[in-house]
């Protein structure tokens, strides 16, 4: 696809600077960027970056300066790439039909286009222009709403529902049960039923190697619009809000709830029973061990140690801050005193 600046602003607004009929055949990076390239400028650092780069153009945020012959100016270049990007390369449409090799036990809409080898199980459902790619396993009951994408080697455990516009990466698994096991007296584990359901909202992402548990008793609950990264445990029972995002190796224990439009950094981990309010952005690596109430930055993490020496340590790094006060303090009344000796 070929794209001129003035088509660009036209649909998704902002200012051209330059000659409006410049040609645009792809995205690329200010460095790396040639001729027919768009690039953009959403880090301070790079701005130096614009003196030498090839671009046709440069997304960036106003004021222009020195740099390739066009631009488009727009408050957020960042999701202004996001969007040419996606208009440049948008998805092949799938040839609707089902693969010879696919076994077919539930309902499928005419214009889905199901892969080889795929099972589908009874009483499943697939919705108009779904795509289900080779080898997924779809249990009984399944329901997955239109134009939604499995990638390939998805499964998806009985009685889950998909929404619309989702896309779910291979080795993704939808409903395996939750870690559910009470202890007998001998130390021995028995199994507790993991008899709830996934519940997946519209135009969700779900990342390669991802697991999300079904419910033990009720269900497991990923809000509309939400973004899940690669390799994500999520737990039974867990619930996570609209249009929150997740970014790899991300752990969730049972039954925590998180809230909408948070931002959840890589290696984070959660524990079970947690309330995490709204608009709450957790750094990378953080170990979430009680409630967060109120939205804002939250992160740090806990080195390990017996398990003892952890909580002597920790009940005094609670009160450090009154430490260091109290030091201040008897700092200004040695110094006072050395004065008067």
């Amino acid at each position: 696809m070929e794209l001129r600046l003035d088509e660009i602003v036209a649909r998704f607004g902002g200012e051209i600077v330059g000659a409006g009929d410049t040609a645009i055949a792809r995205i690329g990076t200010l460095e790396n960027a040639g001729p027919g390239d768009l690039a953009f400028l959403a880090n301070p650092k790079y701005r130096p970056q614009l003196k030498t780069t090839r671009a046709a153009a440069v997304i960036m945020a106003p004021p222009a300066v020195d740099g390739p012959a066009a631009a488009i100016l727009t408050p957020q270049p960042y999701l202004y790439y996001a969007r040419v990007a996606q208009w440049l390369n948008p998805l092949p449409d799938p040839e609707p039909g089902i693969h010879p090799t696919a076994v077919i036990e539930g309902e499928v809409a005419a214009t889905a286009s199901i892969g080889s080898n795929v099972w589908l199980g009874p009483g499943a459902k697939i919705g108009e222009r779904v795509v289900v790619a080779a080898n997924c396993s779809i249990g009984a009951g399944v329901e997955i709403g239109a134009d939604s994408r499995l990638a390939a080697n998805v499964a998806i455990y009985a009685g889950c529902l998909v929404g619309a516009r989702c896309l779910i990466h291979s080795a993704a698994v939808i409903g395996s049960d939750g870690f559910g096991f009470a202890r007998e007296a001998d130390g021995a584990w028995v199994k507790i039923p993991q008899v709830g359901r996934v519940l997946i909202g519209d135009d969700v992402e779900i990342g390669a190697g991802t697991t999300i548990d079904r419910g033990a008793l009720g269900d497991t609950v990923i809000g509309d619009g939400v973004k899940l990264d690669n390799q994500i445990q999520v737990g039974h029972n867990v619930r996570i809000g609209a249009h929150t995002a997740m970014a790899g190796c991300v752990g969730i224990a049972g039954s925590a709830v998180v809230g909408a439009r948070c931002t959840v950094g890589g290696g984070t981990v959660i524990l079970g029973h947690l309330q995490i309010a709204d608009d709450v952005d957790l750094a990378a690596g953080t170990l979430v061990t009680k409630s967060i109430p109120n939205a804002g930055s939250y992160s740090g993490a806990i080195p390990f140690l017996e398990h003892g020496d952890w909580l002597r340590n920790f009940s005094r790094l609670r009160h450090l801050d009154a430490m260091a006060d109290k030091i201040r303090a008897l700092e200004q009344r040695l110094a006072a005193l050395e004065k008067k000796s």
